[in-house]
């Protein structure tokens, strides 16, 4: 009998014990999840740290900066533990979260590498208690001076609503740079220039930025140091012309039925029979104001794709034996039976010769849009390299592809009144990178040659 009870104690007390040994001298490190945004330290620096312990729990954490004899602690936790009355419980804390802010410039340190230092340990037996240990380092580099910019080109004159181009250098790689004109801005590229470092950057001033417009080269490193270099410029004014047009019933009944917006188009009384007072000139104002709004949206992301290669030379082609009907930039003032109904800008030139006229391909370059675009009808969108793009738009017929490398004077398409287009005629636009400019400057020879030309010319000279 003894000898059952003796057993039994021992296994009481031996059972315990082999678990609390197991238990309190596991073998497994902590889990460390280090989120650094950069492996630049910027000004707004933040690394996101995640500490988990499923076992004996957290006993120490520390995170620091290391630069040759220089140390900065940037965090430090120590854990307490239960008491021994409840050594079955295990510790306190098991996972720790913790967003530490790193502002090297403080702490005395230079430029170059650094390295964050993580310690943490837990409250295994294991160590004669000093638990297990995991430590993480991580390399950084510490970057305080703004990147070097030096503007090659000497004179940048721009109108409103025109296009201008700057060349300049960078003595980084991966540098963010181009040019911001007001809230706009326009990135610069390389490839034009055998030498890497020189960028090009066509820039553009919409049709409400005139004098005062503030122009500026900008390039941001990976650290998120900033140079700003203002440059040389002159801004023209230029005035645009108002025109009235009236809104016949012809026009909404010809137009306005099958017009497609999408799933507002049940909800337009004359779908659904309800003969409200003017029903399709409601949806008219709808059509010329949203509508008009995510289309133009649309188009001005499509160039975002433009490749660094300068696919054109020369003059951009005109419509061949057409007429303008509207100007760029003409401020649209738009009458119903004598009264003022809507207003908008027209930012392109309306081009009319014969019904169903061959469009050539302004200049050379690549097909990056054909499609249908809402107001703008049957649509093809030409990349001709840093931005710079053509537009055709209420085409009746589209002869080409997206992906097709044109030549200056390829067939494209024919004329048409696709879109919100009120009789046959090719509306033709010139966009700089996410901005309508005035075609006109395209079309000049001249121009072309003292803005853009003349410019590339002289970079390449300095840099034979």
């Amino acid at each position: 009998m003894k000898r059952v009870v003796c057993s039994v104690l021992f296994l009481i007390i031996l059972i315990p014990g082999i678990w609390i040994l197991v238990h309190k001298y596991e073998g497994e490190k902590p889990v460390v999840d280090i989120i650094l945004p950069s492996v630049y330290l910027k000004k707004s620096y933040e690394m996101s740290l995640n500490v988990m312990d499923d076992k004996t729990g957290l006993r120490d954490i520390v995170v620091s900066i290391h630069q040759k004899d220089k140390k900065k602690i940037l965090l430090k936790r120590q854990y307490e533990t239960y008491d021994i009355t409840k050594i079955f419980s295990g510790a306190k804390i098991k996972k720790e979260s913790f967003i530490i802010p790193i502002q090297a410039w403080q702490y005395g340190m230079s430029d170059g590498e650094a390295i964050i230092r993580i310690v943490v340990s837990d409250y295994s037996w294991r160590g004669w208690n000093q638990g297990n240990i995991l430590n993480i380092e991580k390399k950084v580099i510490i970057d305080s001076k703004p990147p070097k910019v030096n503007i090659l080109t000497k004179r940048h004159n721009i109108e409103k609503g025109g296009t201008g181009l700057i060349i300049y250098k960078l003595f980084e790689e991966n540098i963010k740079s181009g040019v911001k004109a007001g809230d706009n801005f326009f990135p610069g590229h390389t490839g034009l220039f055998e030498n890497k470092n020189i960028y090009t950057a066509f820039f553009a001033l919409n049709d409400v930025q005139g004098p005062g417009t503030k122009l500026a080269v900008i390039a941001e490193d990976e650290a998120g140091n900033i140079t700003k270099r203002g440059f040389y410029h002159y801004i023209r004014d230029k005035k645009f012309k108002t025109d009235v047009l009236n809104i016949p019933d012809s026009f909404l009944n010809r137009k306005m039925p099958g017009f497609d917006v999408g799933e507002k188009n049940g909800s337009f009384p004359e779908l659904k029979n309800q003969g409200k007072k003017n029903p399709l000139l409601e949806k008219f104002l709808y059509v010329n104001g949203t509508v008009r709004k995510n289309n133009v949206e649309e188009i001005l992301k499509i160039p975002e794709n433009s490749e660094n290669q300068k696919y054109w030379d020369g003059r951009f082609l005109r419509l061949r034996g057409s007429a303008k009907r509207a100007g760029f930039a003409d401020r649209r003032i738009y009458k119903y039976k004598g009264r003022e109904i809507d207003r908008a800008t027209h930012l392109g030139i309306d081009l009319a010769s014969t019904a169903n006229a061959s469009i050539k391909a302004a200049n050379s370059g690549r097909v990056i849009l054909t499609k249908f675009v809402g107001i703008f009808g049957n649509t093809v969108i030409i990349d001709h390299g840093f931005g710079l793009c053509s537009l055709y738009s209420h085409l009746n017929q589209i002869s080409v592809n997206n992906g097709d490398i044109v030549n200056r004077g390829d067939d494209i398409g024919l004329t048409g009144m696709t879109g919100l287009a009120g009789g046959d005629h090719l509306h033709f636009s010139m966009i700089v990178h996410n901005v309508f400019v005035n075609p006109v400057e395209w079309w000049d020879k001249t121009w072309i040659k003292n803005n853009i030309i003349s410019k590339i010319n002289y970079v390449k000279e300095m840099n034979n």
